[in-house]
Protein backbone atom coordinates (compact mmCIF):
# COMPACT_ATOMS: atom_id res chain seq x y z
CA UNK A 1 0.00 0.00 0.00
CA UNK A 2 2.68 2.42 1.01
CA UNK A 3 5.66 1.32 -1.33
CA UNK A 4 8.50 1.01 0.80
CA UNK A 5 10.59 -0.64 -1.62
CA UNK A 6 14.12 0.42 -1.47
CA UNK A 7 14.23 2.08 2.24
CA UNK A 8 16.17 1.27 4.98
CA UNK A 9 14.46 1.29 8.79
CA UNK A 10 15.57 1.27 11.99
CA UNK A 11 13.19 0.06 14.98
CA UNK A 12 13.51 -0.09 18.69
CA UNK A 13 12.21 -2.47 21.18
CA UNK A 14 11.68 -5.30 18.30
CA UNK A 15 12.02 -8.16 20.53
CA UNK A 16 8.67 -9.04 22.30
CA UNK A 17 6.50 -11.69 20.78
CA UNK A 18 3.16 -9.80 20.78
CA UNK A 19 4.90 -6.18 21.32
CA UNK A 20 4.06 -3.16 19.05
CA UNK A 21 8.04 -3.48 17.84
CA UNK A 22 7.72 -6.18 16.21
CA UNK A 23 4.49 -5.38 15.18
CA UNK A 24 5.80 -2.46 13.42
CA UNK A 25 8.92 -4.28 11.88
CA UNK A 26 6.63 -6.37 10.45
CA UNK A 27 4.08 -3.76 8.44
CA UNK A 28 7.31 -1.76 7.15
CA UNK A 29 8.94 -4.94 6.26
CA UNK A 30 5.63 -6.26 4.44
CA UNK A 31 5.82 -2.65 2.52
CA UNK A 32 9.07 -3.48 1.51
CA UNK A 33 11.87 -1.97 3.57
CA UNK A 34 14.49 -3.47 4.60
CA UNK A 35 14.63 -3.45 8.64
CA UNK A 36 17.35 -3.32 11.54
CA UNK A 37 15.62 -4.66 14.49
CA UNK A 38 16.86 -3.84 17.67
CA UNK A 39 16.59 -4.99 21.00
CA UNK A 40 18.48 -5.14 24.79
CA UNK A 41 19.02 -9.10 23.60
CA UNK A 42 18.65 -11.53 20.96
CA UNK A 43 17.06 -14.12 23.60
CA UNK A 44 13.60 -14.03 24.42
CA UNK A 45 11.24 -16.80 26.54
CA UNK A 46 10.45 -20.33 26.56
CA UNK A 47 7.57 -19.78 24.46
CA UNK A 48 9.26 -17.10 22.39
CA UNK A 49 12.78 -16.64 20.12
CA UNK A 50 13.17 -12.92 21.07
CA UNK A 51 14.37 -10.38 18.61
CA UNK A 52 16.56 -13.35 16.99
CA UNK A 53 12.83 -14.85 15.99
CA UNK A 54 11.50 -11.67 14.24
CA UNK A 55 14.58 -11.23 11.89
CA UNK A 56 14.09 -15.42 10.87
CA UNK A 57 10.21 -14.10 10.45
CA UNK A 58 11.13 -11.37 7.62
CA UNK A 59 14.09 -12.99 6.34
CA UNK A 60 11.37 -15.77 5.70
CA UNK A 61 8.60 -14.18 4.22
CA UNK A 62 10.92 -12.80 1.71
CA UNK A 63 11.90 -9.64 3.50
CA UNK A 64 15.58 -8.93 4.71
CA UNK A 65 16.16 -7.97 8.21
CA UNK A 66 18.78 -7.92 10.71
CA UNK A 67 19.45 -7.57 14.73
CA UNK A 68 21.16 -5.25 16.50
CA UNK A 69 21.60 -5.22 19.88
CA UNK A 70 22.51 -2.31 22.25
CA UNK A 71 20.63 0.30 24.81
CA UNK A 72 19.35 3.08 23.40
CA UNK A 73 19.85 4.70 26.61
CA UNK A 74 23.70 4.92 26.06
CA UNK A 75 25.23 6.80 24.02
CA UNK A 76 28.20 4.63 22.86
CA UNK A 77 25.58 1.45 22.02
CA UNK A 78 23.38 3.96 19.96
CA UNK A 79 26.66 5.02 18.05
CA UNK A 80 27.36 0.90 17.57
CA UNK A 81 22.97 0.05 16.44
CA UNK A 82 23.59 3.07 14.05
CA UNK A 83 27.16 2.08 12.93
CA UNK A 84 25.48 -1.57 12.38
CA UNK A 85 22.78 -0.96 10.34
CA UNK A 86 24.51 1.84 7.74
CA UNK A 87 27.12 -1.45 7.44
CA UNK A 88 24.68 -3.56 6.61
CA UNK A 89 21.88 -1.17 4.11
CA UNK A 90 24.31 1.65 3.40
CA UNK A 91 20.93 4.24 4.83
CA UNK A 92 18.53 4.43 7.20
CA UNK A 93 15.48 6.37 5.85
CA UNK A 94 13.13 5.44 8.77
CA UNK A 95 13.80 5.71 12.19
CA UNK A 96 10.78 3.70 14.78
CA UNK A 97 11.65 5.50 18.74
CA UNK A 98 9.91 2.55 20.00
CA UNK A 99 12.50 1.03 22.86
CA UNK A 100 10.44 1.29 26.41
CA UNK A 101 11.51 0.73 30.17
CA UNK A 102 9.63 -1.82 31.58
CA UNK A 103 6.51 -0.85 33.95
CA UNK A 104 7.63 -1.92 37.33
CA UNK A 105 8.48 -0.44 40.54
CA UNK A 106 7.82 3.02 39.02
CA UNK A 107 4.50 2.05 38.75
CA UNK A 108 3.85 4.28 42.90
CA UNK A 109 3.14 7.19 43.46
CA UNK A 110 6.03 10.01 43.82
CA UNK A 111 6.68 9.60 47.38
CA UNK A 112 7.32 6.56 47.13
CA UNK A 113 9.45 6.94 43.85
CA UNK A 114 12.81 5.48 43.76
CA UNK A 115 15.50 7.85 42.22
CA UNK A 116 17.13 4.99 40.09
CA UNK A 117 13.18 3.95 38.93
CA UNK A 118 12.82 7.29 37.74
CA UNK A 119 16.04 7.45 36.09
CA UNK A 120 15.56 4.28 34.37
CA UNK A 121 12.40 5.31 32.75
CA UNK A 122 13.42 8.45 31.57
CA UNK A 123 17.19 7.27 30.27
CA UNK A 124 15.35 4.52 27.98
CA UNK A 125 11.51 6.37 26.79
CA UNK A 126 13.08 10.16 26.49
CA UNK A 127 16.98 10.04 26.77
CA UNK A 128 16.74 7.17 24.29
CA UNK A 129 14.63 9.11 21.83
CA UNK A 130 16.83 11.94 21.96
CA UNK A 131 20.43 10.12 20.83
CA UNK A 132 18.75 7.81 18.48
CA UNK A 133 17.21 10.87 17.15
CA UNK A 134 20.39 12.59 16.92
CA UNK A 135 22.47 9.93 15.83
CA UNK A 136 20.44 9.03 12.85
CA UNK A 137 19.35 12.54 12.40
CA UNK A 138 22.88 13.64 11.68
CA UNK A 139 22.98 10.59 9.27
CA UNK A 140 19.61 11.96 7.13
CA UNK A 141 21.12 15.29 6.96
CA UNK A 142 24.36 14.55 5.81
CA UNK A 143 23.22 12.08 2.76
CA UNK A 144 20.56 14.26 1.98
CA UNK A 145 16.84 13.13 0.98
CA UNK A 146 14.91 13.49 3.72
CA UNK A 147 13.25 10.65 6.05
CA UNK A 148 11.13 9.92 8.42
CA UNK A 149 11.75 10.30 12.64
CA UNK A 150 8.77 8.65 14.20
CA UNK A 151 8.53 8.21 18.07
CA UNK A 152 6.52 5.90 20.75
CA UNK A 153 4.41 8.27 23.10
CA UNK A 154 1.64 7.47 24.87
CA UNK A 155 -1.93 8.96 25.87
CA UNK A 156 -0.39 9.24 28.92
CA UNK A 157 1.89 11.66 27.56
CA UNK A 158 -0.92 14.00 26.48
CA UNK A 159 -2.83 13.02 30.36
CA UNK A 160 -1.57 12.60 33.72
CA UNK A 161 -2.42 9.59 35.76
CA UNK A 162 -1.72 8.82 39.76
CA UNK A 163 1.47 6.33 39.79
CA UNK A 164 2.47 6.79 36.55
CA UNK A 165 4.64 9.89 37.31
CA UNK A 166 7.67 8.83 35.39
CA UNK A 167 6.53 7.38 33.06
CA UNK A 168 3.66 10.22 32.22
CA UNK A 169 6.94 12.74 32.14
CA UNK A 170 8.91 10.67 29.77
CA UNK A 171 5.99 10.51 27.06
CA UNK A 172 5.06 14.06 27.77
CA UNK A 173 8.79 14.96 27.07
CA UNK A 174 8.64 12.56 23.74
CA UNK A 175 5.71 15.30 22.35
CA UNK A 176 7.82 18.21 23.31
CA UNK A 177 11.16 16.90 21.93
CA UNK A 178 9.15 15.52 18.74
CA UNK A 179 7.91 18.95 18.15
CA UNK A 180 10.75 20.49 18.36
CA UNK A 181 12.83 18.35 16.47
CA UNK A 182 10.50 18.68 14.06
CA UNK A 183 11.08 22.14 13.88
CA UNK A 184 14.75 22.05 13.53
CA UNK A 185 14.43 19.28 10.83
CA UNK A 186 11.84 20.30 8.29
CA UNK A 187 14.21 21.78 6.17
CA UNK A 188 16.02 19.01 5.91
CA UNK A 189 12.86 17.21 4.38
CA UNK A 190 12.89 14.83 7.42
CA UNK A 191 9.17 14.52 9.17
CA UNK A 192 9.16 14.00 12.94
CA UNK A 193 5.87 12.19 14.02
CA UNK A 194 4.47 10.95 17.01
CA UNK A 195 2.10 8.13 17.83
CA UNK A 196 0.39 8.22 21.34
CA UNK A 197 -1.90 4.78 22.01
CA UNK A 198 -4.09 4.06 24.81
CA UNK A 199 -3.43 0.32 26.17
CA UNK A 200 -2.42 -2.04 23.70
CA UNK A 201 -2.75 -5.89 24.45
CA UNK A 202 0.75 -6.60 24.48
CA UNK A 203 3.29 -8.52 27.30
CA UNK A 204 3.47 -4.75 29.07
CA UNK A 205 -0.45 -5.30 30.01
CA UNK A 206 0.97 -7.72 32.26
CA UNK A 207 3.92 -6.71 33.58
CA UNK A 208 1.72 -3.33 34.78
CA UNK A 209 -1.20 -5.84 35.96
CA UNK A 210 2.14 -7.25 38.55
CA UNK A 211 2.55 -3.79 39.97
CA UNK A 212 -0.61 -2.57 40.23
CA UNK A 213 -3.32 -5.10 41.46
CA UNK A 214 -5.18 -4.04 44.63
CA UNK A 215 -3.82 -6.76 46.77
CA UNK A 216 -2.85 -10.07 47.51
CA UNK A 217 -5.44 -11.89 46.92
CA UNK A 218 -6.03 -10.79 43.14
CA UNK A 219 -3.63 -12.59 41.12
CA UNK A 220 -1.76 -10.99 37.94
CA UNK A 221 -3.79 -12.26 34.97
CA UNK A 222 -6.71 -11.28 37.20
CA UNK A 223 -6.10 -7.74 37.36
CA UNK A 224 -4.62 -8.14 33.57
CA UNK A 225 -8.01 -9.18 32.43
CA UNK A 226 -9.21 -6.56 34.28
CA UNK A 227 -7.37 -3.94 32.98
CA UNK A 228 -8.04 -5.08 29.65
CA UNK A 229 -12.07 -5.26 30.22
CA UNK A 230 -12.32 -1.73 31.34
CA UNK A 231 -10.05 -0.43 28.18
CA UNK A 232 -12.84 -2.43 26.07
CA UNK A 233 -15.43 -0.61 28.11
CA UNK A 234 -13.95 2.96 27.71
CA UNK A 235 -13.25 2.65 23.94
CA UNK A 236 -15.87 3.70 21.63
CA UNK A 237 -15.07 1.34 19.13
CA UNK A 238 -15.42 -1.56 21.19
CA UNK A 239 -12.10 -3.58 21.95
CA UNK A 240 -8.64 -2.95 23.29
CA UNK A 241 -5.95 -1.52 21.06
CA UNK A 242 -3.65 -3.99 18.99
CA UNK A 243 0.01 -3.99 17.83
CA UNK A 244 -1.16 -4.11 14.13
CA UNK A 245 -3.20 -0.50 15.11
CA UNK A 246 -0.18 1.12 15.95
CA UNK A 247 1.98 -0.68 13.06
CA UNK A 248 -0.78 0.85 10.77
CA UNK A 249 0.27 4.41 11.62
CA UNK A 250 3.43 3.91 12.07
CA UNK A 251 3.96 1.89 8.39
CA UNK A 252 1.59 5.98 6.91
CA UNK A 253 3.84 7.89 8.68
CA UNK A 254 7.15 6.55 7.23
CA UNK A 255 5.78 6.58 3.80
CA UNK A 256 5.70 9.46 1.51
CA UNK A 257 1.60 9.77 1.77
CA UNK A 258 2.81 11.97 5.23
CA UNK A 259 5.18 14.35 3.80
CA UNK A 260 3.22 16.76 4.76
CA UNK A 261 2.76 16.02 8.09
CA UNK A 262 5.12 17.25 11.13
CA UNK A 263 5.50 17.85 14.78
CA UNK A 264 1.97 15.68 15.28
CA UNK A 265 1.24 13.01 18.12
CA UNK A 266 -1.36 11.00 16.85
CA UNK A 267 -3.69 9.08 19.20
CA UNK A 268 -4.41 5.62 18.47
CA UNK A 269 -7.47 4.89 21.35
CA UNK A 270 -10.02 4.15 19.89
CA UNK A 271 -11.49 7.39 20.40
CA UNK A 272 -11.42 7.10 24.03
CA UNK A 273 -9.01 10.34 24.00
CA UNK A 274 -9.70 13.08 21.62
CA UNK A 275 -7.28 15.47 22.65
Amino acid sequence: MYGLDGKTAVVTGAGGKNGIGRGIALRLAGEGAAVAVCDLTTTGTPDWGGLSAVVDEINASGGRAIGLIGSVADSRQVSEIVEGALTEFGRIDILVNNAGAPAGRDRVPVVDLAEDMWDLVIGVNLKGTFLMSQAVGRHMIQRGGGGKIINMSSISGKIGAARFSAYCSSKFGVIGFTQSLALELAGHGINVNAICPGLVETERVYHMASVLKPDDETTTEEWRDAMIKRSTENSPMGRIAQAKDVADVAAFLASSESDYLTGLAINVAGGSHMG
